[in-house]
């Protein structure tokens, strides 16, 4: 995920949202989105329907006193904790309702879940990707919920708890018949993907490996904003978009010109990566996570939130610190 601050500003994929006012949603998984309150329960044969207002009804947890003693006495006296969420707008991980201000999402859902188990309040702050990292560096955040991939680089600095897989996606323009299993797929291709993000490393290595066997190397493009990425592949300038599988699917279940082509773990062949809350290294906070995003897994929240958004693909039994990362940065 790439971002930069939006606040009120409405991309190409908020704009879709608004015009189709309550929108569909099937999981990344196949399954239809179910559970959570959804506004408006879906009729036999069509897809659920899910709130993308601002009044959100979110699912909240219940004060769990052995998770909240974990959370350092400098946390609890405040009675808040500051999140860092990504302000370019990523649905259904976190984006605008229809008023355009108020911040709604996966992330939000699961960080207000978590911010609860601890009997604490959660208060959003919308920022850019690098400024996210900014903001835990200084201290200004005391966690990152905002697709951060577990990598090995990152634990030098960063402490994570995992509470969702990292899957990918290659999307491309509705009917292309294109199938992508792998490198030998992409050879000559022109594919979109965010810079510094983990999909981009798999493509790159892709296009290595097909330049090494004789194929064409892959024409990678960046872009870093929907607005950009969706009229290319409709134009025909690109051949697919490389993006995390969340919100591709939700952009091909709203907007109706795309497909799913090929998913993937967001390590690729080497191992499956996680998505964590990310907090500063040593600040004491790391343990609370983990231990509050347990107890809604377990209490059985953490599935309805997931449901909710159609991630119940993605989900994970057991929330771990600092697992086995991905090499390199990631996305």
């Amino acid at each position: 995920m790439r971002s930069r601050p939006l606040h009120r500003r409405r991309t190409l994929t908020t704009v879709l949202l608004l015009a189709a006012g309550s929108v569909a949603l099937t999981a990344c998984g196949g399954a239809a989105a179910s559970g959570g309150n959804r506004v408006g329960a879906a009729a036999p044969g069509r897809k659920p329907t899910i709130n993308i207002g601002p009044d959100q009804h979110r699912i909240h947890g219940v004060k769990d006193p052995r998770s909240a003693a974990l959370v350092p006495a400098r946390v609890r006296r405040a009675g808040f904790l500051r999140i860092g969420v990504g302000a370019e707008s990523s649905p259904p991980l976190s984006f605008y309702a229809t008023d355009d201000k108020t911040l709604i999402g996966f992330e939000e859902d699961l960080a207000t879940l978590v911010a609860d188990t601890l009997g604490l309040e959660p208060r959003f702050d919308p920022l850019s990707w690098e400024n996210l990292f900014v903001g835990l560096d200084s201290g200004k955040l005391d966690a990152v919920f905002a697709n951060v991939t577990v990598t090995e680089e990152r634990k030098e600095k960063y402490d994570f708890a995992t509470y969702r897989r990292d899957q990918l996606a290659m999307e491309a323009k509705k009917g292309s018949g294109w199938k992508v299993r792998g490198a030998a797929d992409v050879a000559g291709k022109t594919i979109a993907v965010g810079t510094g993000t983990n999909q981009e490393k798999i493509l790159v290595d892709w296009s290595r490996e097909n330049e090494k066997a004789g194929r064409e190397p892959v024409d990678i493009k960046y872009f870093q904003k929907p607005s950009d990425t969706y009229p290319a592949l409709q134009s025909g300038r690109i051949d697919g978009f490389f993006g995390p599988n969340p919100t591709a699917a939700y952009h091909v279940h709203t907007a109706g010109q795309t497909e799913i082509t090929g998913t993937f773990s967001g390590g690729g062949d080497r191992v499956q990566g996680k998505i964590a809350a990310t907090t500063r290294k040593d600040s004491g906070l790391v343990k609370a996570y983990a231990a509050a995003l347990q107890k809604v897994i377990d209490d059985g929240r953490y599935g309805k939130v997931l449901a909710r958004w159609g991630l119940t693909g993605e989900r994970l039994r057991t929330s771990r610190i600092n697992p086995p990362g991905l090499p390199g940065t990631g996305g």
